[in-house]
């Protein structure tokens, strides 16, 4: 978890691949309207996000009935939506990959193709609640090492 441009996919695809676990990027399951809002720059709601959070969270559990475990890319900015995610799910562990605002500024500058650019940062950081009892790792960090920092942490 983390704000747009922390790594979430590279990060959550690699994992998934190294621990052979099938992968969910949240951004997939965002109406074509919060795409649109989101591509013009505008903040979503919590309004705007409960029916994505949702969607993810029944993904999540679609998923978990023909594998044990899941690696999920979800931005889970407020501890709300991260309880919504987590709801009936048995033995999450929340990653959040920390960036500066520099940083994800940077990245979201240099991304091509996808809905998620350096307009939206401000909301995403205004929204940002710092999740109690995740690991942390610096977003930073390349792709490799978090992984690695990762499946330490858990013990894969």
């Amino acid at each position: 978890m983390g704000p747009a441009g922390a790594g979430k996919t590279t990060v959550g695809q690699r994992l998934a691949q190294d621990l052979r676990w099938p992968f969910l990027d949240a951004d997939s399951l965002h109406s074509s309207e919060n795409v649109a809002r989101m591509h013009r720059g505008e903040s979503l709601t919590d309004a705007d996000r409960e029916p994505w959070l949702q969607r993810v969270h029944d993904t999540i559990l679609q998923m978990l009935a023909t594998s044990p475990h899941v690696a999920v890319a979800c931005s889970a900015l407020k501890q709300h939506y991260r309880d919504v995610l987590a709801s009936g799910v048995p033995d999450v562990r929340w990653i959040y990959l920390q960036a500066s605002p520099a940083l994800l500024e940077h990245r979201l500058s240099m991304r091509t193709g996808h809905f998620a650019g350096p307009t939206i940062l401000a909301g995403q950081l205004a929204d940002l609640e710092t999740p109690v009892g995740a690991l942390v790792v610096p977003a930073s960090l390349p792709p490799p090492a978090a992984v690695a920092l990762i499946r330490s942490a858990i013990g894969s």
